[in-house]
């Protein structure tokens, strides 16, 4: 297969595109034919050389994926061969396959595409796993989301909206409430400006 290898540590032109061996699944893993990755903060400093690859992880960068499951460990019983999912990575989303604990695949939700999905696992599990499983954000609680408008924050407020919690929204330029605005924010807060 190929992948998208980090030659040296540097700027954009020490990766290249190489030929690779295919990786190998453990038991409770899938193999997903990758079809979109996405550009996170960690891979542009994994190049620069400042963000090694977790322990096992793939050496190559991706954090996220989406694609169609090529296979399924012995243990994966969720997912079968031909599902279109999502996942978040170790490392390993330029590449052509990537192996992923099955626990770390998502769905891929109806009348998203590819293309889309694979921006979905990062910002979706930082969210979950900070607002909502660690902090118990309940219904009717208040929830303030700094940087309303990046990617973390647009997906935050609708998540917060979908649990019925009141959501107020902080931004540095008046401009990026614009981007907030269709998902009926009551509360911006502005700063810096």
């Amino acid at each position: 297969m190929k992948a998208i290898v980090i030659t040296q540590p540097g700027s954009p032109e020490v990766l290249q595109l190489q030929e690779v061996e295919d990786p190998q699944i453990k038991d409770d893993e899938v193999l997903i034919k990758v079809e979109a990755t996405a550009l996170n903060r960690a891979d542009t400093l994994q190049r620069k050389g400042s963000y090694p690859p977790p322990k096992g992880a793939s050496p190559y960068p991706g954090l996220e994926c989406s694609g169609t499951i090529l296979s399924v460990g012995k243990n994966v019983s969720r997912w079968k061969v031909g599902d279109q999912v999502c996942a978040l990575l170790g490392g390993g989303g330029y590449a052509e396959k990537v192996a992923v604990p099955a626990g770390q695949v998502l769905p891929v939700p109806s009348g998203v595409s590819l293309k889309d999905a694979a921006a979905f696992p990062e910002v979706a599990c930082t969210v979950w796993s900070t607002v909502f499983m660690t902090s118990h954000l309940s219904p009717g609680e208040s929830f303030l989301v700094h940087g309303g408008s990046s990617g973390i924050g647009t997906f935050a407020i609708q998540m917060g909206k979908c649990q019925g919690v009141r959501v107020f929204v902080t931004a540095g330029l008046a401009t990026r409430f614009i981007l907030c605005q269709p998902f009926n924010i009551r509360v911006f807060i502005g700063f810096g400006y």
